[in-house]
């Protein structure tokens, strides 16, 4: 059964910075564009068989969205947006169509769970994947980087879940129990303490700690 969240919005990563502490203490911080977004729809247990809302965030042109989401917009009487997701709650009779949510929904010190897509790294091998140790180098070695014995002598075949080389990034990842730092509610900006998954401008989705 999925955990219910008791507050959570959308948000895109702007970048990175650093700030300092009341003592001087220089700390790198995490800078999201936290909001505004809007609740599309509301879901109880009475219609669909639990609470959750759909937000959604970052307006777009009425061209680019798809017929049947198109249709949830006209529905709720909202603008159209990039992205739409859903957020399991404790009650969606709280929250109301078409109801604006910002930033100012944390608070400083509050912490939170950050999820978003990695970066994608390409084709990568095992000492970068997933921290290998190389062989020897001299010129007789010929075993530098590759990853040398795959399976028992046994069953003559590659067990499931060898770590080999691959595909590297592009997963979704999430960062848990991050403090928030600083909240700007006029600039629906937040100050997160570390580093969050994906690039520039990429989504986030931010909740409440699971662990707090």
């Amino acid at each position: 059964m999925l955990r219910a969240v008791k507050k959570g919005l959308l948000a895109r990563k702007v970048g990175m910075t650093q700030v300092f502490t009341d003592d001087g203490q220089a700390m790198a911080v995490t800078v999201i564009e936290a909001g505004p977004c809007v609740v599309v729809k509301k879901k109880t247990p009475e219609t669909d068989g639990y609470n959750a809302i759909q937000v959604g965030f970052s307006g777009v042109k009425d061209k680019k969205v798809n017929r049947p989401d198109r249709g949830q917009f006209t529905k709720a009487q909202v603008k159209p947006t990039r992205w739409l997701r859903e957020f399991r709650v404790e009650d969606a009779n709280q929250y109301e169509i078409g109801q604006e949510i910002k930033a100012d929904l944390f608070q400083e010190g509050d912490l939170i769970d950050v999820t978003g897509v990695s970066k994608g790294k390409g084709f990568a091998g095992g000492i970068k994947r997933h921290n290998f140790h190389r062989g020897p180098m001299g010129h007789g070695s010929k075993y530098h980087r590759r990853s040398g014995s795959l399976g028992a002598k046994g069953p003559a075949r590659v067990f499931k879940g060898r770590k080999m080389p691959g595909r590297l990034g592009g997963e979704r990842v999430t960062v848990q129990k991050l403090k928030i730092v600083k909240v700007y509610p006029e600039k629906n900006i937040i100050l997160v303490k570390g580093a969050v998954p994906g690039p520039r401008k990429g989504l986030l989705s931010i909740k409440n700690s699971v662990k707090a």
